[in-house]
């Protein structure tokens, strides 16, 4: 009887906890927890056939 009160107790302990997978972020400011920003996108650079950087749209520009 006795160990399955334990029992009980630790299924109890276990289904109120927040999974460790989750990685809250919090906020500086307010010490808030808010909802995690993702990384912004690489910009990516394009060059000329002189080598040369130059906007992506020009015709002949390559990403690099």
């Amino acid at each position: 009887m006795r160990s399955l009160s334990i029992v009980v107790a630790a299924a109890a302990l276990l289904a109120g906890t927040t999974p460790a997978f989750a990685a809250p972020c919090k906020d500086p400011k307010t010490g808030k927890f808010v909802k995690c920003a993702t990384a912004p996108a690489k910009a990516t650079k394009c060059k000329n056939a002189k080598g040369q950087f130059a906007k992506c749209g020009t015709p002949g520009a390559k990403p690099v």
